[in-house]
């Protein structure tokens, strides 16, 4: 089955085309014939945007390597001091960019075949970071499929926290009383997201989409105990929990920071509410204006709407494909949601405040006196 990391448009696996044929997901006329996105993506092939660049992908695997190893040196040549806790947040850091590396790897950016980019994600999720390269991808297609959409994207799942006031109506147990503060807590709750993910990715090894759970579970469990190991050898009982905690509450926040303006508080769908292709992936996506610190920093997340119409383009050409993206737009009067990045902590803070309002207003009614 093909999937929607793995073709230069996203696609589900009940949608196909190839960017170069004049085919596309979705519907619509769009300028020069075909649907809408097939006049788009015949721009950004001509621009040359969905070439590969292994000279880019080489600079940055090494330095990001090199990061990693420099920071475990650290940590062993600082040994049983406080000043761990430094170390703790910059490897905190430097797993948030392997784990934006292993999103390039799942989506093909780096290497054009399925078995390396398989391979170099297991040994940056799973060996790097202890996140399960195949829980993550199975979870990943599903949200580029169907970004937003209450029913099919994993992403806006109420588990903890409810993304809809229908959600909301709904809600019981632990999603109903978070959701009253949810907004508040949102940050705070961001320090178990990387705690989460190991959580999930041990859980994920018995679920059917697993490929390769045996592998995966070996390179998972390797991970942990070699990581637990060089915490609990190295430093006293009480510092190695101290590192650890604050390693991944900094790993978690540092992923929150990045994913959270993606889509957080743009518009969603539920039930048959599907529009066409182009639109589906641009009405629920939001860029973050910046410069050569911000693309670093979010590594090309911040172009949102480019990498979600073209997932396996290379991280360095979303910054060109923007004007190229945002000018069809215009011509299609498609809204184009481009912000701040604190702007867009503001608008998914926002969200998640009105998302919980009738919780709010269910609390209020139930502690009001009755009639009399």
């Amino acid at each position: 089955m093909t999937t929607a990391l793995e073709t230069p448009e996203t696609r589900a696996p009940s949608e196909s085309g190839r960017a170069g044929q004049g085919k596309a997901a979705g519907g619509g006329s769009g300028t020069g014939g075909g649907s809408d996105f097939a006049g788009l993506s015949r721009r950004v092939a001509e621009a040359g945007l969905m070439e590969r660049r292994p000279g880019y992908y080489a600079l940055r695997l090494t330095l990001v390597g090199l990061a990693f190893v420099a920071g475990w040196v650290a940590f062993f040549a600082v040994g049983a001091s406080w000043w761990q806790l430094a170390v703790a947040g910059y490897l905190g850091l430097v797993f948030g960019q392997l784990a934006l590396i292993a999103h390039d790897l799942a989506h093909r950016q780096v290497f054009r075949g399925r078995r390396a980019s398989e391979t170099g994600g297991r040994l940056v999720g799973n060996v790097g970071i202890g996140m399960s390269y195949g829980w993550w991808m199975n979870k990943h297609t599903r949200h580029h499929a169907n970004p937003n959409h209450e029913e099919l994207d994993p992403d806006v799942a109420p588990d903890i926290l409810v993304w809809s006031q229908d959600q909301a109506r709904e809600a019981k147990g632990l999603p109903r009383f978070i959701g009253r503060h949810q907004a508040a807590l949102f940050f705070p709750l961001l320090t178990l997201e990387g705690f989460n993910l190991h959580v999930s990715s041990i859980r994920a090894l018995r679920q059917p989409h697993m490929k390769r759970p045996v592998l995966e579970g070996t390179l998972l469990f390797g991970h942990l105990a070699v990581y637990l190991a060089a915490l609990f050898l190295v430093l006293p009982p009480g510092m190695a929990v101290a590192f650890l905690l604050l390693h991944q509450a900094v790993f978690g926040v540092y992923l929150g920071s990045i994913f959270a303006p993606n889509h957080k508080g743009m518009p969603m769908f539920s039930g048959d509410e599907r529009p066409d292709f182009l639109r589906r992936q641009v009405l629920t996506s939001r860029n973050v204006r910046g410069g050569a610190l911000t693309d670093i920093a979010l590594g090309g997340l911040n172009y949102q709407i480019e990498h979600h119409l073209f997932p396996n383009m290379p991280s360095p050409h979303l910054r060109r494909a923007r004007p190229i993206v945002r000018g069809y737009c215009v011509e299609l009067g498609i809204p184009y949601h481009e912000t701040s990045l604190m702007a867009s902590w503001r608008e998914a803070l926002r969200h998640l405040r009105e998302a919980g309002a009738p919780i709010r207003d269910s609390a209020t009614r139930d502690a009001s006196p009755g009639d009399s």
